[in-house]
């Protein structure tokens, strides 16, 4: 008798352990993994929640750069961590990419545990300043007059940059060469001075230099324009049907974190999206709030993975 009510009150402690972990937390700093280098469009974001979040849980939250490897290095820093809610990963879209592309060490889907889809950022198809090209026409035109002539460049294999232009490959019919960089940095300053034809690439990096007239803006590759360029039109616009292209930025955490724990962090996110500085800010750099809940993004990362899927198997690309 004594064993068995030993053995309950054994169960009993071990169920709510979990929940007494969760109460507690988070009892000390949380870390936030960027698997970017510092600058970018993902790093400037989530230190804007970071600093927010930790407002609201009363606690300090510490932005870590992971950089490399098209990000693989802090993803899969963060897929080896302990799932207790204090080492997270704001990550972007080549983590739907990246599977096509290498071999991982980690698996995306079983190993990362989705807490929101934050925001989404439409690209821009840009053009230097000299260019002839002056409309989606004018390109469809010239690479079809010559294929393999027109380039366009990214900051690498495993970007939404060059995806955006291999589904604009695909969708025209088109040839263009892809000239890669190591970085978007370069790329960009290629398109500015002239060394390439053309670059997709985040309205966040460009906008300043379509302002400035540095680089011409021929197409948005959201369904909808956008307020920052009310006058570019969209791909769908131009001539491919249900074009769209979003550079995406979402919330993980490490597989095993308690759903009490993934559901505080999802609806505390939720609630400083919500803040009109926070939301200002996403705004000045043509971010879309999204602010989903868990299912929610995971729904959605499993249809940008088919999608890019698809976009890696047609253009021939060769898993590294």
């Amino acid at each position: 008798m004594f064993v068995k009510k030993l053995l309950i009150s054994t169960l009993f402690a071990a169920a709510i352990l979990p929940s007494l972990a969760s109460a507690a937390y988070p009892d000390r700093a949380i870390s936030i993994v960027v698997p970017y280098a510092p600058g970018g469009t993902a790093d400037a974001l989530a230190r804007v929640i970071a600093l927010n979040l930790g407002k609201k849980l009363n606690q300090s939250i510490v932005v870590e750069n992971k950089s490399g490897a098209s990000g693989m290095i802090g993803e899969a820093y963060v897929a080896r961590a302990k799932g207790d809610g204090y080492t997270l990963l704001y990550d972007a879209t080549p983590l739907s990419i990246n599977p096509f592309l290498h071999k991982l060490r980690f698996n995306p889907k079983t190993d990362l545990a989705p807490l929101t889809l934050v925001s989404v950022t439409p690209n821009i198809l840009v053009v230097p300043k000299s260019s002839k090209l002056n409309n989606l026409a004018d390109v469809v035109k010239a690479a079809k007059a010559e294929p393999g002539r027109l380039t366009f460049t990214s900051g690498g294999t495993g970007t939404v940059q060059y995806m955006a232009g291999e589904l604009f490959n695909q969708g025209f019919g088109l040839k263009m060469l892809h000239v890669p960089f190591k970085s978007g940095g370069p790329a960009i300053m290629a398109t500015v001075a002239g060394q390439v034809n053309m670059m997709f690439t985040n309205i966040a990096s460009t906008l300043a230099l379509v302002k400035n007239g540095q680089l011409k803006a021929l197409a948005i590759t959201s369904p909808k324009r956008n307020p920052l360029l009310p006058d570019v039109p969209t791909i769908a616009e131009s001539g491919i049907d249900g074009y769209k292209v979003y550079e995406w930025n979402g919330m993980f955490a490490p597989k095993g974190t308690p759903k009490e724990i993934v559901d505080l962090l999802q609806k505390s996110i939720k609630d400083v999206l919500k803040q009109p500085d926070v939301k200002a800010k996403f705004d000045s750099l043509g971010a879309d709030i999204v602010a989903s809940t868990p299912e929610g993004f995971k729904q959605y990362l499993s249809s940008e993975s088919e999608k890019w899927g698809k976009v890696v198997k047609n253009a021939g690309i060769v898993k590294q």
